[in-house]
């Protein structure tokens, strides 16, 4: 009775809610705060820590795109495992392969470290939902095409994902350490074939040119579209989920890779290629952006074909994880006997 607030019950309750909204608000600004502190400290972020949730989407978007991209990266070259021109390049292709999915296995256990099923990731991708590298889209019509592969597409990857160790998340920082490792013995063994085949016959030689002049450019647009039409790499930079742009690390690849096929007597197929005595870089020609928007769109030479098979190789597999998870449980239920 001696009160003065005068408000109603109704004018109370709206008003506790504003200051708990309040509350919450400034909550969630100290954590973005600490947050962020801490990746500028180049501390890692793990499962159990704070994060904002784009960060997360982030994360689940990027390292399930790459994961896909190496289960999907298995099929040009499986393709090529029992027409290889030796026991010993069978056994090679057979281990690089086998690599690869592993690669994908780190890879989406790093991405259900974030709360996602595997299961709804893999669905994701059959359905066309998610995407993968433009890179695999397209056919191998050669053996010098393995090469190429290993050679180009490999070493762009290991280009792009070496910085990929130093992530801000810690689970995909630590599964890329053995990635690439793995992936630069790739491109060596790409690199050796195409350097094997440049010591051959002229037709032999022929295959290998038309095999770079066929995968150099779909290799340079690997690391995704000029920095001025990539809305998400600045905000992933400050994440430190990105550790450098899309052009500096084609930038670097360029420089790297041109010599290595002059080495070997490959001529690039690039008239505007030029060597900027200024700068110290490699400068080339435009990039058909068109065609690389027209591949993630579906519109690939092997967009279909890749999907299919991977859709019938999961239906294909169901017998073996619906024997693994019974395993389990009676494993489970062993246990709990005992």
């Amino acid at each position: 009775m001696y009160t003065t607030d005068l408000r109603t019950k109704a004018q109370k309750a709206a008003d506790a809610k504003d200051t708990g909204a309040k509350d919450e608000i400034v909550e969630a600004s100290e954590n973005e705060a600490r947050f962020q502190a801490r990746i500028d400290d180049e501390q890692f972020i793990e499962p159990k820590d704070w994060m904002p949730e784009p960060y997360r989407k982030t994360l689940v978007r990027q390292i399930s795109q790459h994961a896909h991209s190496e289960i999907v990266g298995m099929l040009p070259e499986g393709n090529w495992i029992s027409r290889a021109p030796s026991l010993r390049r069978k056994l090679i292709l057979l281990a690089k392969v086998q690599d690869e999915a592993g690669h994908g296995l780190y890879l989406y256990s790093a991405a259900e470290t974030l709360g996602v099923e595997r299961g709804d990731l893999l669905e994701q991708l059959h359905t066309g939902k998610a995407k993968y590298s433009t890179i695999f889209n397209y056919p191998t019509l050669t053996w010098a095409d393995i090469g190429a592969i290993g050679w180009l597409v490999d070493g762009a990857a290991v280009t792009n994902q070496i910085p990929l160790c130093r992530c801000s998340y810690g689970p995909y920082a630590r599964a890329m350490v053995k990635v690439c490792k793995e992936e630069s013995f790739h491109q060596r063994q790409g690199f050796e074939i195409m350097t094997v085949m440049m010591e051959g016959n002229a037709e032999q030689r022929e295959m290998a040119q038309d095999a770079m002049n066929r995968w150099w450019w779909p290799s340079l647009m690997m690391f995704g579209p000029p920095d001025g039409d990539s809305p998400n790499s600045a905000q992933s930079m400050a994440w430190k989920i990105k550790r450098f742009s899309n052009d500096e690390l084609r930038q670097r690849f360029i420089d790297a890779t041109v010599p290595q096929a002059e080495a070997i007597g490959l001529t690039m197929p690039d008239p505007d290629l030029g060597f900027n005595e200024v700068t110290g870089h490699y400068e080339i020609g435009d990039l058909n952006w068109d065609e690389f928007w027209s591949v993630v769109k579906g519109e690939g030479h092997c967009n279909r074909d890749r999907l299919d098979a991977r859709v019938e190789a999961y239906a294909d597999g169901a017998w073996v994880r619906e024997a693994a998870e019974a395993y389990a449980e009676k494993q489970k239920a062993k246990h709990a006997a005992a």
